[in-house]
C-alpha cells in the first residue's frame, strides 16, 4: 500500500468529510431568535450568520500527512503490512520537500534584506558622479560640462569627437589624442562649435578613428550625477537615478568621482 499514491484520494475522502454540514436535533430546544408570530414575515429574515463558509488552503500540511500515515497504517490488510522501508522513504521525501519549501522562503527573506542593504550603500553615491557603459550625459547650467573615456583596443594617433544633441544634431567637433591607446579620457566643455554655452539637456559623445586605415565607432563612457537611489528588485538590485531622467543599475558603474 502506497501512501502517496493515495494521498490525494485519502485527502479528499477527509476534505469531503469536514464539509459536510452537522445534523443537530432542534426538538424541544428554545432559539433566542426574536419572533414576530408571523410565519410569513419570520421566513423573510436574513440569516444571522454568513452561509458562506471560510476560504481554507487546498495545500496539505506535515500535519495531514501524518494523520493520513495513521489511518493508513489502522486500516491496512494483516496478511500485506505495509513495507517499512517504503513508509521511512516517504516520510523522508516529505520532510524533504518541506524543507525545501521552508528554505524558499528563507531565501526570499535573504533577497529582500540583500536588496535594501545594498539600497543603503548605493545611498552613499547620491550627489556624486559615476562613470556609466552609455555614451549620453546632462548638461546644465549648474554643470555646464561633459566628461566620458573613449575605450580603444589599439594606438590611434587621431580621435574625431563629435558631440550630439537630442535630436542627433552635430553642435561640436573637436579630437583628442589616442596615441597612448586603452582608455582616453575625452573633455567637453558644454560650447558650441561658436563658443556659446548649450541649451540644458541630454548630449552624446560620439568617438571615431582610424583602425586598420579604416573608420571605426570607439566605444564611449560618460560620467553621470546621481540624484537618488531606488529599491529595485531582487533581479535588478538597486536603481541609481541620473539627472536627464536616465536610470542604471549599481551593477553597471564602471567607476566613481570624488565629491
Amino acid at each position: 500500500m502506497s501512501l502517496i499514491n493515495q494521498m490525494s484520494q485519502t485527502s479528499s475522502q477527509v476534505t469531503q468529510t469536514k464539509n459536510q454540514p452537522n445534523t443537530v436535533s432542534t426538538n424541544n430546544t428554545k432559539t433566542s431568535t426574536n419572533s414576530t408570530g408571523n410565519p410569513f414575515l419570520d421566513g423573510l429574515r436574513l440569516p444571522s450568520n454568513s452561509a458562506v463558509p471560510e476560504a481554507k488552503s487546498q495545500q496539505l500540511t506535515q500535519e495531514d500527512f501524518f494523520s493520513l500515515l495513521s489511518q493508513q497504517l489502522s486500516m491496512q490488510d494483516p496478511f500485506k503490512p505495509v513495507d517499512n522501508d517504503q513508509m521511512i522513504a516517504q516520510m523522508a521525501s516529505f520532510s524533504t520537500v518541506d524543507g525545501i519549501s521552508k528554505l524558499n522562503d528563507q531565501i526570499v527573506n535573504l533577497n529582500s534584506v540583500m536588496t535594501s542593504s545594498q539600497a543603503l550603500q548605493a545611498s552613499g553615491l547620491v550627489g556624486r558622479k559615476v562613470l556609466l557603459p552609455t555614451d549620453t550625459g546632462y548638461i546644465s547650467a549648474e554643470s555646464p560640462g561633459l566628461n566620458g573615456v573613449i575605450s580603444t583596443s589599439e594606438k590611434i594617433p587621431v580621435i574625431n569627437i563629435r558631440i550630439e544633441d537630442e535630436k542627433g544634431q552635430v553642435v561640436r567637433t573637436f579630437t583628442v589624442d589616442g596615441s597612448k591607446g586603452g582608455n582616453t579620457d575625452v573633455k567637453w566643455d558644454g560650447l558650441n562649435d561658436k563658443g556659446e554655452p548649450v541649451a540644458a539637456g541630454n548630449y552624446s559623445i560620439k568617438a571615431s578613428g582610424l583602425v586598420n586605415d579604416k573608420s571605426q565607432a570607439l566605444a564611449v563612457s560618460t560620467y553621470g550625477h546621481v540624484t537618488s537611489v531606488s529599491l529595485g528588485t531582487a533581479a535588478t538590485g538597486a536603481i541609481l537615478n541620473l539627472k536627464g531622467g536616465m536610470a542604471f543599475k549599481l551593477s553597471d558603474v564602471l567607476a566613481i568621482t570624488e565629491v
